[in-house]
């Protein structure tokens, strides 16, 4: 059923060969279809496998320094003569520790699938005579769809009706500037760019509007033959992850270091009291060199720090905050400027008709929202009044549905909101519409600021009705409505039309005018011929009220440091009254308007901008400027859109925010987070995220990472004491320890760490700084102080034991208490700046720490644990010592949090 010559077909023929009409397909028909044809999508490469990601853990370069530290201790082992203990810990561990990987990797892949079904493409199609959002993937051959500017075509369509249709056709035929499209036919061997009566998938409409019937889907468009598609989340290296792995990097550096320097001087002992080298020394180094190797990694932080940002990804959408970009999770906690269209993002988007001015009188309008109950106060009447009506209805393209729960819209808000006042007059909207259909459209842009469409009306013949912003409209205009007469729209009256809607505005009202125009029947239906020396009529003023949490969350950026900047197309007066309802906008601040930002240059701009809380009557283009004027002075901006002019200033911006009910595909494409609800509040809330995600990672990684350290420090001072000061080289931790101990602390204790709850101040602090390295000024202090003081602990422990009870005594007291050390660590890693008084162990953490503590108690019960692990049963006066030593670590970590790390940051 599907058409390859559709182009060169009339449309009547190629309706009829689709089996489908101006109505649309029946929904069983779209069904049946939809099991013919299967899903109107481009066939994606298998899903990655959960055996597969298991398998890339082992490519890790650190993974494999491991599994050659696995193979050099089993060599050792067999020239010892002893059996390969070390080695198979070390590689049971090795496989726990590639297991922890996986799943976090796991999670994270299963996260950013759950996100890309979240961003599946929405398409509007009729079926049954009835305009429907439907998911892109679902359309079929038949189906008629209503495309408009910003709409990304879903599938490969012949062209039924357009009015001033352009489309970007780049994806496919790398053509940049837009086509111009029409209805009739075009020659059979017509090449692809010629073919101006197609859509194609993948293309996006930049102008205009109109319906075309698809004619191919899926795998059989233009698009699915050359199988090209751009991915929905794009998952890229963040930043942070580029930190780790790099410090990855340094940690294997210092590891071949401090083996370079250790081995030197054991083997410089050698040669001082033997005069030779032996191959005992040889293995004595080799043995250290593995122990340092495995202690330096830190296994599982890359596959934490991924996981953990995935995983605040699933949990923002969640919160109606879809973000698209992984490296915006970060960027999020460092915004500064806010700038964020008004209608719908700081308002409710829920438009009432309050006040009428027609024929040079006001009317009051009530009742509110969309319910079409209320009454025009004052009782209107005359041909003016008649006119105005009838261009509120026809030059829309709202509808009013009555269904089971009450009254809805499907269209724009405002247009609807006109509808909803003509019904009230007594004007039935789907009446009308039927007995005077649209003949033709220029449509509304947000550079032109106006629309026309064209009718055949009673008693008048051919008619256009313009509505659009006041000013433009009045530009229009050479005469005036008065009455049953039309009358030469003087200064005078001209003055005083402006005069009524700064009136209006200055009551926070929305307004738009409209006027009308007699056409002759030869007229064409271009801007120029059309829409000059129309016919004033009137205005209708609306409301929007501000959001509650909207509001709410202004008083959240004002007070962590965020400048929140109202940017609307709506009147001066307007948009400053909202503001300063809002508290956007306060007495000294400056106003702009999109004429006064075109008269000046961006360097003026600059010098201003930081005072500039509200920008009115403003387009598009603006807000790229805006954008630029800020980053430019070292701002980290966040800016919304929605339309498909939007999409630059979306792109250029820190965190560009796309709109999900009102913004176009095109706009979502350049966003680096979409929101959901199209709230400002969800904006606040994804920044409060975001901070909660960096900060759990930095806990994390000051835990991980002093554990580490620790490692390091002992390990390389043990062996240089042993040799030096006992004369036998002596290790207080083999490999398969260290192992442990890093699987102990980078497993459940690290993950419940990475979740913690938000810090107290989560949102009184100002944004972090995006130059400030991941080593902060809460983050060092803990870092170095950590393994300064469990060092020379573990350290004195190790060598009083040994001196007392021997080699296997001293290693099962420093394995047990770096264990249980590291557990109260991360006790005191809930927060990094408050006590466990003010931010206590969530509950997660606490079953985590009982977790690791029970499991270690249990395998030390276990004899063939014991002697694989080399240690022996701790006494009790050993359990007391290591409890003395966790209360000792405890405090001191709180008193730093408390005395230290405060008074740092408020040097800030």
């Amino acid at each position: 059923m599907e058409l390859e010559d559709a182009h060169a077909l009339p449309i009547d023929e190629v309706l009829q060969k689709l089996g489908t009409g101006l109505n649309g397909l029946s929904d069983d028909e779209a069904h049946r279809r939809l099991e013919v044809y299967g899903y109107n999508e481009i066939r994606e490469e298998r899903r990655v496998s959960a055996f597969f990601i298991w398998l890339e853990q082992f490519k890790s370069p650190l993974i494999l320094i491991l599994l050659a530290a696995t193979a050099i201790s089993y060599v050792l082992s067999i020239i010892e003569g002893e059996f390969p203990v070390d080695s198979i810990l070390i590689f049971a561990i090795v496989i726990a520790a590639s297991t922890l990987g996986f799943i976090q990797e796991y999670r994270a892949e299963r996260a950013i699938e759950a996100l890309k079904r979240m961003l599946t493409p929405m398409a509007k199609v009729i079926r049954g005579g009835v305009e429907k959002v439907i998911p892109a993937r679902e359309v079929v051959p038949g189906d008629l769809l209503v495309i408009s500017a910003g709409d990304k075509v879903a599938a490969d369509c012949r062209i039924v009706e357009c009015y001033d249709l352009q489309v970007d056709e780049a994806p496919l035929t790398g053509e940049s500037a837009p086509v111009s499209k029409r209805v009739e036919p075009v020659p059979v061997e017509a090449s692809l760019p010629d073919r101006v009566n197609m859509l194609y998938a993948g293309t996006t409409v930049t102008y205009g509007k109109g319906k075309a019937v698809v004619v191919a889907t899926g795998m059989r468009t233009e698009l699915g033959k050359i199988a090209g598609e751009v991915a929905a989340i794009e998952v890229s290296e963040t930043p942070l992850e580029r930190r780790m792995r790099e410090l990855g990097g340094a940690l294997g550096k210092l590891v071949i270091i401090i083996c370079i320097v250790i081995a030197l001087a054991l083997l410089l002992e050698d040669l001082l009291v033997v005069g030779s080298v032996s191959i005992g020394t040889i293995i004595e180094v080799m043995l250290f060199s593995i122990a340092l190797a495995v202690a330096v990694i830190p296994e599982a932080l890359p596959a934490i720090v991924t996981g953990t940002l995935a995983i605040g990804m699933r949990e923002m959408a969640r919160r109606n905050a879809l973000v698209r970009r992984m490296p915006a999770v970060e960027t999020l906690g460092c915004v500064t400027v806010i700038c964020s269209d008004k209608t719908g993002t700081l308002t409710k988007g829920e438009m009432t008709v309050k006040r009428i001015y027609v024929d040079d009188r006001f009317y009051e309008v009530t009742g509110v929202g969309y319910e079409p109950k209320g009454e025009i106060v004052g009782d209107p009447n005359g041909r003016a009044f008649e006119l105005l009506m009838l261009g509120a209805i026809l030059c829309n393209d709202a509808r009013l549905v009555r269904g089971e729960k009450g009254w809805s819209i499907e269209g724009d808000p405002t247009e609807a909101a006109l509808l909803v006042a003509a019904e009230k007059a007594g004007f039935r909207h789907e009446e009308i519409r039927l007995k005077y259909p649209r003949l033709g459209e220029i449509p509304f842009s947000s550079e032109r600021k106006r629309m026309t469409t064209i009718h055949e009306v009673d008693r008048l013949g051919r008619v256009a009705f313009m509505k659009g912003a006041v000013e433009v409209i009045l530009d229009r205009c050479r005469y005036v409505q008065v009455g049953d007469e039309v009358k030469e729209l003087t200064d005078e009256i001209r003055g005083r039309i402006l005069r009524v809607n700064e009136e209006l505005a200055s009551n926070a009202l929305r307004n738009l005018a409209f006027a009308y125009k007699r056409l002759d029947e030869s007229a064409s239906y271009s801007s120029d011929d059309v829409e000059r020396d129309m016919i004033f009529l009137g205005i209708m003023g609306m409301i929007d009220p501000p959001r509650e949490e909207a509001i709410e969350a202004v008083k959240i950026c004002k007070r962590v440091g965020i400048r929140v900047v109202m940017i609307t197309g709506d009147h001066k007066l307007t948009a400053v009254a909202i503001a300063r309802e809002m508290r956007i906008y306060k007495d000294g601040d400056i106003v702009l308007t999109g004429e006064e930002l075109d008269r000046m240059s961006e360097e003026e701009l600059e010098k201003i901008v930081d005072r500039v809380t509200v920008y009115a009557r403003v387009s598009p283009m603006h807000k790229l400027k805006i954008v630029r004027a800020w980053k430019r002075r070292g701002e980290i901006v966040a800016m919304t859109g929605d339309g498909v002019n939007d999409a630059p200033a979306v792109k250029q911006a820190d965190i560009g925010i796309a709109m999900g009910i009102t913004g176009t595909e095109v706009t979502k494409e350049a966003s680096d987070m979409i929101l959901l609800d199209d709230n400002f509040a969800t904006i606040v809330k994804a920044i409060e995220l975001g901070r909660w995600i960096y900060d759990n990672i930095k806990k994390y990684l000051v835990y991980l990472l002093s554990c580490n350290l620790i490692e390091i420090i002992v390990l390389s001072v043990g062996a240089l004491i042993s040799t030096y000061i006992f004369k036998e080289f002596s290790l207080p931790l083999l490999p398969a320890h260290v192992l442990y101990i890093n699987l102990a602390t980078d497993g459940f204790p690290a993950l419940a760490l990475g979740i913690s709850p938000a810090e107290p101040d989560i949102m009184d602090r100002p944004p972090r700084d995006p130059r400030e390295s991941i080593f902060s000024r809460e983050v060092l202090p803990l870092l170095l102080t950590i393994p300064l003081v469990m060092s020379p602990i573990l350290l004195g422990l190790y060598f009083i034991e040994y001196a007392a009870s021997g080699e296997v005594r001293a290693t099962t007291l420093i394995f047990l208490t770096f264990i249980f050390l590291e557990l109260v660590v991360a006790l005191n890693c809930r927060s990094l700046r408050f006590s466990v008084l003010k931010a206590p162990p969530h509950k997660l953490l606490i079953a985590a720490v009982v977790w690791e503590a029970a499991l270690i108690s249990t395998l030390i019960s276990i004899p063939s644990v014991r002697e694989a692990f080399r240690i022996t049963l701790p006494y009790s006066s050993d359990m007391l010592l290591i409890a003395a030593a966790c209360l000792i670590v405890f405090i001191i970590i709180e008193i730093i949090k408390v005395l230290v790390i405060p008074k740092r940051i408020s040097k800030a």
